[in-house]
């Protein structure tokens, strides 16, 4: 016997990319626009910087290279590169697929 087989609804998200002190704060700015009260620039205390997240689960830390995601109930969480990567693809303004593009922008290349 095997399980029943499930496809993740399509939704549209927002992300940003944590990669330095830079991203940090403009990520804190955004989680704030939007009136996330757990958004604190002060928590970043390491030679590596590390974003403390508020999630619904509690702390989770990001690194950089991580997405940090709003969900489609205003919630945010981490998100790893390469996770981020197999999960969600680029939306154009008419919240249509953007064309095929890595996580980190790029255009991927066929490897067969």
């Amino acid at each position: 016997m095997s399980a029943p087989k499930w496809r993740k609804k399509l939704v549209v998200i927002e992300a940003m990319r944590f990669t330095s002190l830079d991203s940090y704060l403009e990520i804190v700015d955004w989680m704030k626009a939007v009136g996330d009260t757990h958004a604190l620039a002060g928590e970043v205390r390491y030679t590596t910087p590390i974003m403390l997240i508020q999630t619904l689960e509690g702390a989770m830390a990001a690194n950089p290279g991580d997405w940090i995601v709003r969900g489609v109930a205003g919630e945010f969480y981490p998100c790893r590169d390469d996770i981020f990567a197999a999960t969600y693809e680029p939306v154009g303004s008419s919240g249509s697929p953007a064309g095929p593009t890595t996580a980190s922008g790029t255009t991927p290349t066929r490897s067969c």
